[in-house]
């Protein structure tokens, strides 16, 4: 119950970022399409550098920023300023 009271109190852009799954389904979609076609891996490094490389492909699509980017930065720096300080 509480982290559903705690989640309603998070600024709904940042709910909006959050349950945004559409960019997250679109890419297990594609790792099953690469990964459908060979049944077998030699190894597990080998599915790795198959995912990593169907990943690279995949981030050279991806152009669309996401809405209200500036915005919910900002409310993530107010909410997680001390884990967040070291990438801005």
């Amino acid at each position: 119950m509480e982290i559903t009271c705690y989640f309603f109190q998070i600024p709904e852009e940042i709910r909006t970022v959050i349950h945004t799954t559409n960019a997250v389904e679109s890419v297990h979609r594609q790792f099953r399409k690469v990964t459908k076609a060979r049944s077998l891996f030699p190894n597990d490094d080998t599915l790795k550098n198959m995912l990593y490389l169907a990943n690279r492909d995949l981030s050279k699509k991806w152009t669309m920023p996401i809405r209200n980017w500036a915005i919910v930065l900002s409310n993530f720096s107010i909410i997680f300023e001390a884990r967040l300080e070291p990438f801005l």
